[in-house]
């Protein structure tokens, strides 16, 4: 399978599909109120919701890459804080979380996406850079199953509180 295709089945796998490792993120994130999402069962820990804006945050910055943008930090910011949780607005988070997804898919199934173009020039792991296309999106694809089982855990300490 090439690599191209294989980056697309992970991403869509680990959002909503049969991901290898567990439960998807889109399942983790089901049924859970505004209330819950906005929890934090563990001293320390992000809430879901958070780990949720940040996932999205990433995301769209990889896609602004894509797009030919100079690498930078996220334009929504590398953690957002949730002023006053509400029903809309979660759902509008796991809306946008699915949105940047499929728009993620969409760019790397276009044809011209170059997977050896170097990010940028210099090697910054906090930023992600240095490395090249295909680095940089198995890296998002770690950051984001590494969250995912932040969700994970979260959602276990809530549901057994």
């Amino acid at each position: 399978m090439p690599l191209a295709k294989q980056i697309i089945d992970s991403l869509d796998k680990a959002h909503h599909g049969d991901a290898w490792y567990g439960p998807s993120t889109e399942s983790l994130l089901a049924g859970l109120t505004a209330a819950d999402a906005s929890r934090r069962p563990l001293t320390g820990a992000h809430s879901i919701w958070e780990l949720v804006l940040h996932m999205i945050a990433w995301q769209n910055e990889v896609i602004r890459r894509l797009s030919g943008s100079a690498p930078a930090w996220p334009e929504e910011g590398d953690w957002q804080d949730i002023d006053s949780p509400n029903e809309d607005d979660w759902e509008m988070a796991k809306a946008a979380l699915a949105d940047s997804t499929r728009r993620l898919i969409g760019q790397l199934a276009t044809p011209w996406i170059d997977y050896a173009a170097p990010v940028g020039t210099v090697r910054s792991r906090e930023l992600g850079t240095g490395v090249t296309i295909a680095e940089t999106v198995l890296g998002l694809l770690q950051h984001n199953a590494y969250h995912t089982g932040q969700i994970a855990l979260l959602r276990r300490a809530i549901e057994s509180e």
